[in-house]
């Protein structure tokens, strides 16, 4: 696919640093395509044999400031396999661009001491993990699937905003009726400028329903990191619960730092693991004790399943429409929408889908991205040949509430 004008076929240099870029933004650096560019520009000159010179050449053109370092050090390290070029977390001293600042910069303390690399590892590494972002995580070797847990480690969630009743002050936007009078009064009455409002905005309160069923075994411990990921944003009020033959909330198991450590305490907290699908009754139970509590009202729910139902069928339909009318959108993320000639008509998936906002897939690095901006928001109408945003037939009739 191309990037900007870029060719991003997959074992070439160009392929790697557009597949670096994206998962720099996936972790929240904006690496823009022009930002690309620059960084193949400054590739060009300086070649991509020594690892000093690929890290510094990204790090000088894919960051726009000194908040992104600290995710570029953790994301290049991600990337290419554990490599690390400072021997720290995060570099801040600043390097003039440029092959003789490049060489004299990196290389000159001990702190900046480079493993040794094979000469070709950058571009072999970078091309190897960029095709693993595309691969179904079903099909995963034990070592492919570390590889995907450290890149999802450096992953973020954007997170989606509604507007308040309450306003703040602003540059523009409607006249502030009060603060100007108040500032007339005190100048004596003398016209002055005028104060501005605008909405005030908060974060919009995110719910993962994960299927950790039977027929969800290849899925369901990279969805579930997942929705650490997730619930580890910060500033966005994340729940997180599982369904299977029950209804477990594992919110607080997830607040662990560390990812296998979080995998662990929701393994211990799950009853029901690898057992058998009753999405209607578990949607029910989160509806009835959680839901109209105020989790579900006015939030982005995400459903994170195949669809199989091993009961009724129509209770599910009625609970996916039950929790269309409180949520702000339903957006369901299917493994099996990767497939070629997925069609959904199981069951479940059937009776749920004219109630749900969006129809994503749900079996790839690359999908889980996707989903990521499908949450905040940001999606255009049509990716990979799955329905999303505003083209479900809604059974309730309406658009997303507010």
């Amino acid at each position: 696919m191309a990037e900007g004008g870029i060719d991003a076929e997959p074992g070439s240099l160009t392929g790697s640093v557009v597949g670096f870029a994206r998962t720099l933004r996936a972790a929240g650096v904006d690496a823009s395509p022009d930002r690309v560019h620059a960084c193949l520009g400054a590739l060009g000159t300086l070649g991509a044999v020594d690892p000093r010179a690929v890290y510094w050449a990204g790090r000088l053109t894919l960051c726009s400031g000194p908040d992104d370092l600290e995710r570029y050090d953790r994301v290049f390290a991600a990337f290419f396999d554990g490599l690390t070029v400072t021997g720290r977390p995060v570099v801040r001293r600043r390097v003039e661009l440029g092959p003789q600042a490049i060489g004299d910069s990196v290389g000159t303390s001990d702190d900046d001491a480079v493993p040794e690399v094979d000469a070709h590892a950058v571009t072999r590494h970078a091309s190897r993990e960029e095709l693993l972002r595309h691969r179904d995580v079903r099909d995963l070797d034990d070592q492919e699937r570390r590889d995907l847990h450290r890149l999802l480690a450096a992953f973020a969630m954007p997170g989606a905003t509604r507007r308040t009743r309450r306003s703040d002050p602003a540059r523009r936007g409607a006249i502030d009726r009060r603060r100007s009078v108040r500032a007339l009064l005190r100048s004596g009455g003398e016209l002055g400028r005028l104060h501005h409002r605008a909405p005030r905005e908060q974060p919009r309160r995110v719910v993962l329903l994960v299927d950790i069923s039977g027929s969800m075994a290849g899925y369901a411990d990279v969805l579930l990191r997942f929705a650490h990921v997730a619930a580890r944003r910060q500033g966005t009020p994340t729940e997180v619960f599982t369904l299977g033959t029950r209804l477990t909330r594992v919110t607080e198991p997830m607040s662990h730092r560390d990812p296998d450590t979080a995998m662990r305490a929701v393994a211990a907290a799950i009853p029901d693991w690898s057992g058998g699908t009753r999405l209607g009754e578990g949607l029910r139970q989160f509806l009835d004790l959680w839901g109209q509590r105020g989790f579900a009202r006015g939030a982005v729910v995400v459903v994170l399943s195949d669809g199989w139902e091993t009961g009724e069928v129509t209770l599910l339909g009625e609970q996916v429409a039950r929790l269309s009318r409180l949520a702000h959108r339903v957006i369901w993320a299917n493994p099996l929408a990767g497939r070629e000639g997925f069609a959904p008509i199981a069951g479940g998936m059937a009776a749920a889908l004219p109630h749900c906002d969006a129809l994503v897939e749900g079996h790839s690095l690359a999908a889980l991205e996707r989903l990521a901006h499908e949450v905040a928001g940001t999606v255009g109408p049509q990716r990979g040949g799955v329905t999303t945003r505003g083209a479900v037939p809604r059974g309730a009739g309406g658009s997303p509430r507010a």
